[in-house]
């Protein structure tokens, strides 16, 4: 994709026309949202006209896209918008375009949006960009799925063990274009706990898109539409597009509650829907598209639990959603799962559900198919992505996991290793005393630690439903008698290189 830049034309506003003003209003900034929103149907107006502008030090900006949730427009050559809107939408908001910084609230969120005021038929709302220093063309982000707290216990290992270790990843990037995805289940329930969350997301200093969970939403209501109060304070929108460098980035909302006790399916409703294939009708075919969303689009548990009844999993009405990325080059991000899979859905079409910040629910070190605690980091030059997964409180090294003959249960007379963010691109070989066996045999099968950490009824104490789970990275292989060193070597899609070593 061009330099978004190339579209942002710079217009100089001529003396005595719109002032440029701050993103928020000063009695905003600091405040929830819900000081100004009201989430209830307003029963007076039945559309309100919405006139804007979005201005960089002085000069408008064209070509920024602007929408409301349903109607998609944007910016004239003046940096001028109309859109005509509802008073049923809460939110006038940006696709927070290329070569601009992100804005924050103070909360630690981005800041790309603006509530509306449904009392008023016609409203000005004025967004105000800063030029980045430096090309975003290189940028980086990291992505924490399901930090999950639900008490003290967590709120204390969330604040002092995950998220310094994330804030240390992040200063090691040495860049200022860096970004964070709050993946969703952000919290257990607790909706008051977000002010944890957003205590642990402020300390790394970049701003963080929040994507809504099903343990994110407000579930005493009687339909989905309703879900979203809570978070939509806080947070803002709950689905939303922004741009950095050559890649357009999008977030879903793919929780649907069906209104009675806490039950969900994943689906992206029509809403959403069409007000994606708008938002992409401003992004030339071609480009890479990042999707953001908790449930995954799909996953390899499919597969391995063909018995499991899935609709809460995965997303039911996905190919409609593939449907609308065939021109891109998109990835998928999501979370919802507590295991790792890597997924190439077709050629241009590749899904990272990752490994959860809790792990197994703070349980213990690992999720329930032996990933360890972490999370993704993600960087990307032009159109590329790189990736790597980072194990909280480990070198980013730290790929694999060997277990000797003996520790796995089911396997007992065989060696075996956890490969978790392995994906059909990596290369496997594992070596006796110094001599390459070539690559070990990948078998669907549960990780030995996980069963020793979760395995029956009364483990782990912490969560005594935690069960290991079948993954698709573990790999096995048989030394001879003879053997003094074994050796595995996993080198990524990348040619990073990691190994582990085991004297017998």
């Amino acid at each position: 994709m061009k330099d978004r830049r190339d579209f942002l034309k710079k217009i100089g506003i001529a003396a005595g026309g719109a002032a440029s003003v701050g993103f928020l209003p000063s009695t905003l900034l600091g405040q929830p949202v819900h000081k100004v929103l009201d989430k209830e149907p307003f029963q007076g107006l039945a559309t309100i006209d919405i006139k804007g502008s979005v201005t960089s030090g002085g000069y408008a900006l064209s070509n920024v896209v602007i929408t409301d949730g349903v109607t998609v427009t944007s910016t004239d050559e003046n940096g001028s918008f109309s859109l005509i809107t509802s008073p049923s939408q809460d939110f006038i908001y940006m696709s927070t375009p290329s070569g601009y910084k992100i804005n924050s609230l103070q909360n630690g969120s981005a800041r790309f949006f603006l509530p509306i005021v449904k009392e008023n038929p016609e409203q000005e709302i004025h967004f105000e960009l800063e030029e980045l220093k430096e090309s975003d063309k290189k940028h980086h982000f990291v992505v924490l799925a399901d930090p999950q707290i639900q008490n003290a216990y967590e709120v204390e290992q969330f604040l002092t063990v995950a998220m310094p270790d994330v804030k240390k990843t992040i200063e090691s990037i040495e860049s200022s274009n860096v970004f964070g995805i709050g993946c969703g289940d952000l919290v257990f329930d607790r909706l008051e706990l977000f002010k944890d969350y957003n205590e642990g997301i402020k300390s790394t200093g970049v701003p963080f898109f929040q994507v809504l969970g099903n343990h994110d939403m407000d579930l005493g209501v009687r339909s989905d539409e309703m879900t979203t109060s809570t978070f939509n304070q806080l947070f803002g929108p709950q689905y939303y597009s922004f741009n950095r460098g050559d890649v357009h980035y999008v977030v879903l909302d793919d929780v649907f509650f069906i209104g009675v006790d806490k039950k969900y399916i994943g689906y992206i409703n029509e809403v959403q829907l069409s007000w994606l294939e708008k938002d992409l009708s401003y992004v030339p075919h071609g480009t890479t598209v990042v999707v953001a969303l908790h449930i995954p689009t799909y996953t390899g548990a499919v597969k391995r639990y063909p018995d499991r009844d899935s609709i809460g999993g995965i997303v039911n009405n996905r190919q409609h959603l593939y449907k609308l990325l065939e021109p891109y080059n998109t990835h998928i991000l999501s979370g919802h799962t507590h295991f790792n899979d890597n997924m190439l859905l077709k050629d241009n079409l590749f899904e990272h559900c990752h490994g959860t910040l809790c792990g197994a629910w703070w349980s213990g070190p690992i999720c329930y198919d032996g990933t360890p605690s972490g999370y993704g980091v993600y960087s990307v030059e032009g159109s590329k992505l790189s990736w790597y997964y980072k194990s909280t409180g480990k070198d980013k090294t730290h790929q694999l996991r060997v277990y000797e003959k003996g520790r796995h249960p089911e396997f007992q007379d065989r060696w075996c290793v956890n490969i978790w963010n392995w994906d059909p691109e990596w290369t496997i070989t594992w070596f006796e005393n110094g001599k390459s066996k070539g690559a070990p045999e990948r078998i669907v099968a549960r990780d030995p630690l996980s069963i020793e950490l979760h395995d029956g009824p009364e483990l782990p104490k912490r969560r005594k439903w935690v069960e290991p789970q079948l993954s698709d990275h573990m790999f096995f292989f048989d030394p001879s008698p003879k053997a003094k060193t074994i050796k595995v070597e996993a080198v990524d899609r990348f040619g990073n290189v990691y190994s582990e070593t085991v004297t017998v």
